[in-house]
């Protein structure tokens, strides 16, 4: 088995960190509040007190955190950065959801640093991860992902390779594009049909059994008709992918049904649902 390094034990992390701790692997875990770990180093994980100290002698350096500020500090910071303390020819997989240009960055600092890097996003909230159901959307080169391919399929479902380094984020970024218009869509279509004196309910339950509906709308419906907030994917982070999507876009101009869709999620934040899930942008569009 390996000796693995899992950088972020956030809502995330924590659980894809104990699907490998499951599958035999020795584990040493790193976050910036060591009362996220506790759980985990009852289970017989080891505690490093910098993300270089995680690194050090490690197969695998894997990241879950939250943004590209993060992701930097994790990997670069010049006093406690991983990057510089791994073994040459070990990997580093980046799953944190990012901008392209940083994910690209980073793997060529990777490669500098003769690391292996695979970029390895992924698809689904807190209960795919807690019942290792994510789905991988992963770029890098196909020699790095095979060697790193069990560590994934420990923690997810499926693993899909798109591409070079840049492709996976890419993908990840119009996958949760396409999840944030379908919520704006529906609360603000909530919002219509009870503003004319409509059962909502049954309303949604009529289009659900029309060809436009998908699957996840059934997820987001159901949240949004009870009334149940609690966050899986928070309004604030959708809101933050949003602003990668648009960067990679290059302007709002040119991606304006995205750029209203963010708006909706800024409007979320700015009324104080930031800490909720995304479906809670209903709450906008609610009739007293």
């Amino acid at each position: 088995m390996s000796n693995i390094a899992f950088l972020g034990l956030g809502a995330m992390g924590c659980r894809m960190a104990a699907h490998l701790i499951k599958a035999g692997h020795k584990l040493t875990v790193w976050n910036r509040t060591p009362k996220a770990a506790e759980a985990l180093l009852a289970a017989g994980t080891t505690w490093a007190k910098t993300p270089a100290e995680a690194a050090r002698g490690a197969d695998f350096v894997i990241a879950m955190v939250r943004d590209d500020a993060a992701s930097r500090s994790v990997w670069c910071d010049s006093a406690t950065g991983a990057l510089a303390a791994m073994q040459p020819g070990a990997i580093a997989i980046e799953s944190s959801t990012l901008s392209v240009r940083w994910m690209r960055e980073l793997g060529r600092l990777a490669q500098a640093c003769r690391i292996g890097f695979v970029e390895a996003p992924v698809s689904g909230s807190r209960p795919a991860a807690e019942a290792a159901q994510l789905v991988y959307l992963v770029g890098g080169d196909t020699e790095v992902l095979i060697r790193a391919g069990d560590l994934l399929k420990a923690m997810g479902a499926a693993i899909h390779h798109v591409g070079p380094v840049g492709s996976g984020t890419l993908v990840k970024l119009a996958t949760n594009a396409l999840l944030g218009l379908q919520v704006t869509g529906l609360a603000e279509l909530a919002g219509m049909l009870a503003s004319n004196g409509a059962d909502v309910a049954r309303s949604l339950q009529a289009i659900a059994a029309t060809p436009v509906w998908s699957p996840v709308d059934n997820v987001i419906a159901g949240s949004m008709l009870r009334g149940d907030f609690q966050p899986q994917f928070p309004v604030e982070l959708i809101e933050k992918d949003f602003g990668y999507t648009l960067a990679a876009v290059g302007s709002d101009a040119a991606a304006p049904t995205l750029a209203a869709a963010r708006a909706v999620f800024r409007k979320g934040i700015d009324a104080g649902f930031g800490g909720q899930n995304m479906t809670a942008v209903a709450r906008l569009f609610a009739t007293e």
